[in-house]
């Protein structure tokens, strides 16, 4: 088929889809019903279903007091028993697929069941609705004119017991209609390479060849792979590669960090750049609009949400809500229901809604990396938003970073400790910590009291990292490229502690 007839044939079928996602936009809490109804009838007859009783359960209410909230760590038997192929525990249809995830660099790893459901009505959903939202917003797009180079996890897959795991875009590449290839670089074969530093060299001599029309990935790793493909092209800019670059999709981490090393790359204004919130869980929320930074969540995936506000969670006062009874600007964490049998599961994320017609969000967090040993609370969205505003002010540039905590030790005051990789150092280390500080008295009133007169916490101590030491630990520990990302903030000293060590 002609490329301007596939465009246009591709642009009419997505930009389609779009009033569906009005109907949720519309309708929200009646179609998160109908959600959670579905699942529940669906699943009826699992060992969890009858267990719960859910051919009894007909309301949200109902459902709220019979299931638990659960943790990963209670639910792994009952996975563990799933992938030695034991079928209709707690999802009806054959389970074959298992995501490996640890989240950061912790050695123990998740296996978090994929259905076919999930596969077909979230992720491969999503996909198409990334592409009709971007689409809806730039109608003169040549996307399809090109392909998108997309860089995903660096394992194959693992056949175990006639079950499979993998990182999730492994899972998602092996799936894929063959035409998916072919608007897409690097090749399949290269996509799923085990070795990064191989791999690396593999998708740029691939996708140097392509005409690139957009770029899909997480921004860290993203990043390494286009400085590499300006250091081995000898070229000013990405332009002079890929003319026709008009796109960016990104997710995973937070991209302030990263923003103004990437527009250094993409040296044009009307280069778009829009964010995803995916985890190997599901797929959630999609930046719909040109030059936001909130995510319009998407609630017709098969994914049931529930929200605990920050302030009681984990305590005996913790508040379960449905999407229609959240507020704007509080922090929550996230319960989810999935179309893979996930029933009232924490995923370990922190999210802030700024906006509830529609239903848009930002990520803040995750629930286990924050610093909150003296009352501070200073979560990932504090820290990012500090470090980008003062890179802006000393001309730095952060390659990479972590933080824990310095306990207190007798009459010593308790502090704050950081390791910061960067690509364009300071001039002053001491004006940037300087800064620092005073960034995260302004964005959070719970270190600032605490800053106060030095009265709990002391000045932070930041310490510069020696060129790639996160990179050398990551390859340490095998965790090189695709999804893997540094531990940003710690309760616990074990990051930090094992850093300092080997930062000679």
């Amino acid at each position: 088929m002609p490329i301007p007839l596939f465009n246009s044939i591709a642009s009419w079928l997505l930009k389609k889809r779009y009033h569906q996602i009005e109907l949720f936009l519309k309708y929200p809490a009646e179609v998160q019903e109908e959600v959670l109804m579905q699942l529940l009838s669906f699943a009826r007859d699992t060992e969890f279903g009858k267990k719960h009783g859910f051919s009894g359960i007909l309301s949200y209410q109902t459902f709220k007091n019979r299931v638990p909230i659960i943790s990963y760590e209670e639910l792994e038997p009952d996975i563990e028993r799933s992938r030695r192929g034991e079928q209709n525990i707690f999802w009806p249809t054959h389970i074959k697929w298992f995501a490996k995830s640890s989240g950061t660099t912790n050695a123990k790893s998740k296996f978090i069941p994929v259905s076919t459901e999930a596969l077909e009505d979230c992720h491969y959903k999503s996909g198409k609705d990334l592409l009709c939202l971007y689409l809806n917003n730039n109608e003169n797009s040549q996307l399809f004119t090109g392909k998108s180079l997309r860089l995903g996890g660096s394992k194959e897959l693992y056949k175990d017991n006639d079950t499979f795991f993998g990182d999730l875009s492994a899972i998602l590449i092996d799936n894929m209609p063959f035409w998916a290839e072919l608007s897409s670089t690097p090749s399949n074969r290269v996509s799923l390479m085990s070795e990064w530093e191989s791999k690396l060299a593999a998708i740029i001599k691939e996708s140097t060849q392509e005409n690139v029309t957009s770029l899909a990935g997480v921004p860290s790793w993203m990043l390494v792979l286009l400085t590499n493909v300006i250091e081995k092209t000898g070229k000013d800019h990405l332009f002079q590669i890929w003319e026709n670059l008009e796109v960016y999709f990104h997710g995973g981490v937070n991209f302030n960090p990263y923003h103004e090393q990437y527009k250094k790359l993409l040296p044009r204004k009307s280069f778009n750049y829009y964010e995803v919130y995916n985890a190997s869980e599901g797929f959630f929320a999609i930046q719909d609009r040109n030059n936001s930074d909130e995510l319009l969540l998407m609630l017709d995936y098969g994914i049931f949400y529930e929200f605990i506000p920050m302030d009681t969670y984990g305590t005996e006062e913790q508040k379960v809500l449905p999407l229609w009874e959240v507020e704007k600007d509080k922090n929550y964490a996230i319960i989810i229901t999935t179309n893979a049998g996930l029933w009232r599961y924490k995923i370990g994320d922190t999210l802030r809604f700024t906006s509830i017609d529609p239903f848009r969000i930002k990520i803040t967090g995750r629930t286990k990396h924050h610093i909150n040993v003296f009352g501070e609370e200073l979560i990932i969205e504090n820290a990012e938003e500090a470090l980008r505003s003062i890179c802006l002010k000393t001309e730095a540039e952060i390659k990479d970073y972590t933080a824990g905590p310095i306990f207190m030790e007798g009459k010593e005051k308790g502090g704050h400790e950081w390791i910061i990789e960067f690509r364009k150092q300071p001039e002053n280390i001491a004006y940037f910590t300087e800064l620092l500080d005073n960034a995260l008295k302004s964005l959070n009133s719970d270190y600032e009291a605490k800053r106060y007169n030095n009265s709990t916490l002391k000045m932070p101590k930041v310490h510069i990292a020696r060129e790639n030491l996160f990179y050398d630990w990551l390859k340490s520990k095998d965790k090189l490229g695709g999804q893997h990302k540094i531990p940003r903030l710690s309760n616990k000293r074990d990051y930090i502690d094992e850093l300092l060590l080997v930062n000679k």
